[in-house]
């Protein structure tokens, strides 16, 4: 028997997906990611800026100084940049890994500090990109509830180290706090998980439709308790930033997260090009 509540909010949450990269600071929003050299680091929009800003904004803004250890921003006379919404002509940016980031802003452009392993970035937000309008609609497998599987979440005795591989091809090692266990045609399978602030289980894993149907370097999956029990639900799989922009720092899946089994289920990945730049 079909279940037509679930179905409905399954479409629900993938309709909320396609809206959320299109929102204002979203990820189709996302213009430009610039790694930081030692010293100044000029912002504007002329050429030469290693910080370039949209054409239609001053050719020099100020610039962002780098150390090895902190990062600053001294704004020239004139610009109306902010910082957390507050003027300012000088400032110390916090990353975007702090409990506090620096936002800053100037007309509708947004950018902010990013700490990546031993290396400090620059990510800027344009809202006026046309890619927030044009780019297609996210595209996803037939909603099939035999891949809504019961699970098992167990937690190490304590936090376990794990390589996961990013965009760039390096691996950043991180802690993962334990694993989903569940079972799919008689055969076992587990997936290390991260804990989120909200309870819920963040999982990046591959699967075999990834070289033909899905996001190349794998999924995400986010898993929530269901009265008080876990159920991993493949239709909420969905792809990394990277599938819709040139500009995140995608981490994809350790390699203890490769599945042998086709998971036609979730977000496909049918385009083999990113949004449009400008």
């Amino acid at each position: 028997m079909i279940d037509m509540t679930y179905r409905q909010s399954i479409a629900n949450w993938r309709t909320e997906r396609n809206e959320s990269i299109r929102r204002e600071n979203g990820w189709l929003a996302l213009a430009g990611l610039f790694w930081l050299k030692l010293g100044k680091n000029q912002v504007g929009s002329d050429s030469k800026c290693e910080v370039q800003l949209p054409e239609r904004l001053p050719a020099s803004v100020g610039y962002i100084e780098y150390n090895g250890r902190t990062v600053t921003l001294r704004v020239n006379p004139g610009q109306p940049v902010k910082v957390n919404d507050v003027l300012v002509d000088f400032a110390a940016l916090q990353p975007d890994i702090s409990d506090g980031p620096s936002f800053v802003t100037l007309e509708d452009v947004r950018f902010v500090v990013i700490e990546r392993g031993h290396r400090m970035g620059v990510r800027l937000w344009d809202n006026r990109r046309e890619g927030r309008k044009i780019f297609p609609a996210r595209t996803w497998f037939d909603i099939d509830e035999s891949f809504r599987l019961p699970a098992t979440y167990t937690v190490y005795d304590r936090p376990k180290k794990a390589f996961f591989p990013d965009i760039t091809g390096e691996k950043s090692e991180f802690p993962v706090e334990g694993y989903l266990s569940f079972e799919v045609n008689g055969k076992q399978y587990q997936l290390d998980a991260n804990t989120e602030d909200d309870g819920s289980l963040f999982i990046r894993f591959w699967d075999p439709t990834a070289k033909d149907e899905t996001y190349p370097t794998g999924r995400y999956l986010v898993v929530e308790k269901e009265d008080g029990k876990f159920f991993i639900d493949f239709n909420k799989s969905y792809s990394p930033p990277c599938a819709f922009t040139n500009f995140a720092t995608c981490v994809f899946a350790p390699e203890q997260n490769h599945l042998d089994f086709r998971v036609t289920a979730g977000e496909k990945y049918t385009r083999r090009h990113t949004a449009p730049l400008r």
